[in-house]
């Protein structure tokens, strides 16, 4: 008995105090920003709350509305503000009980000429809806192109931005944290979000000086199912067609990747050349290539991928669909992944693949396997390596007739 009262006083206290927690946002309705103004005038009015916000480092709350924000792009998200919203991530929308469109937290950005909002250090994005009410649902030929969602500022150094429980609908690129040279990012974390980008593109992240972090995130053409609108094959087999990853890293230290999902796009995650980290609890479906892992020297182009598993079916060709392309220097340490393919209506597809794993090349790489199950491919063998000088031994692996399968491949001396 005991126990039990002190836990309702533990609730009682935190129901008290829910008002004063809230009492520190301040809502963007009090400067302007509201469902019935143009998309520029709203625009203009987050764009003030933003600039009082950045010295005291306020919270600024999307006020859920019936009738999303119209906005237009070129926020400038300054020092230390966040944007907070009442939504979790919503991965099949939000909807209005008498009308097709999301509810909430939600942005409708129509401007395809400037990014969205763009991020300076020390700020966040958290539980808001990103709706492009605009863009083609059937015709490829008419997809709007438009800026990045979300975009570092490539003019500065940019440090310290959590991006979590994002939606996005109809949009082209999500997340844009390419970085200049000159100015690179630091600490990105993004988690909790949702989208299909109909560039393929989903997050991308380069010149990052160390520790970006994607964690749960999920790409599906699905995402707005419950609103009540779908892409039809066309428009995904044009997002396969462009030849893009869904999730991208390069230049950058630590990189750690952690349940990623993604459907219908052509590459699943490409680990660039200039890059190291982990790779763990993937889901990389109905895609051409799954993972493409390059590396430019063999101190710290290290890779360690575990526990995922991927469906190569979306290629062109047999030839460029592949689960798996190492290529450059470095080691990859490949634990617990599967591969196998079949058919999916949703998009063109070929039901299988050529190999699970190409190695590529000309310079010494190590790639270990162990405990990788392979199937639904057409090559005589699963491991097809094209790199004079690649050390590879597999343990404990099962190839596509359900046998054990075990090789060691060495450089001819």
């Amino acid at each position: 008995m005991k126990h039990t009262r002190s836990v309702f006083v533990m609730l009682a206290l935190t129901v008290a105090m829910l008002p004063t927690a809230y009492a520190q946002l301040r809502s963007i309705q009090a400067f302007g920003v509201l469902p019935t103004n143009d998309a520029s005038v709203n625009a203009k009015n987050l764009q003030k709350a933003i600039d009082w916000a950045t010295s005291s480092g306020a919270a600024l709350y999307i006020e859920p509305v019936e009738v999303p924000y119209p906005i237009d792009g070129g926020i400038i998200l300054k020092r230390n503000v966040s944007l907070i919203g009442a939504n979790g991530p919503t991965p099949r929308g939000t909807r209005h009980p008498d009308a097709k469109r999301p509810v909430g937290s939600v942005f409708n950005i129509t401007d395809d000429s400037k990014p969205f909002i763009v991020v300076e250090s020390g700020t966040r994005i958290e539980g808001i809806q990103f709706w492009y009410s605009k863009q083609e649902l059937e015709d490829p030929t008419k997809v709007i192109p438009y800026p990045p969602t979300i975009q570092l500022n490539k003019a500065a150094f940019t440090q310290g931005v959590k991006l979590s429980d994002l939606t996005f609908y109809g949009e082209y690129i999500a997340m844009d944290f390419d970085a200049d040279p000159k100015f690179k990012c630091e600490l990105i974390l993004i988690e909790h979000c949702y989208g299909y980008p109909l560039s393929g593109e989903f997050i991308r992240i380069d010149y990052c000086y160390d520790i970006p972090r994607f964690l749960h995130c999920h790409v599906n053409p699905a995402i707005m199912r419950e609103i009540g609108y779908r892409f039809s094959k066309a428009i995904i087999d044009s997002v396969v067609n462009r030849k893009t990853f869904a999730y991208s890293v390069n230049h950058t230290d630590n990189a750690q990747l952690m349940d990623v999902f993604t459907f219908a796009t052509w590459g699943g995650i490409h680990l660039g050349s200039e890059s190291y980290g982990q790779l763990t609890n993937f889901n990389l479906d109905c895609v051409a290539v799954g993972i493409y892992k390059e590396g430019s020297n063999a101190k710290n182009r290290n890779w360690q991928i575990a526990q995922g598993s991927i469906i190569a079916n979306a290629g062109n060709t047999l030839e460029e669909t592949r689960p798996i392309i190492i290529d450059g220097q470095g080691h990859t340490a490949i634990s617990n992944v599967e591969a196998f393919s079949g058919d999916n209506g949703a998009l063109t597809n070929l039901e299988r693949s050529y190999d699970f794993l190409w190695v590529k090349g000309d310079k010494r790489l190590t790639v270990s396997l162990f405990g990788c199950r392979m199937r639904n491919y057409t090559a005589a063998d699963p491991l097809t390596i094209d790199n004079p000088n690649a050390v590879i031994q597999a343990v404990a692996c099962v190839d596509h007739g359900e046998a054990l399968y075990n090789r060691i491949i060495q450089p001819k001396q």
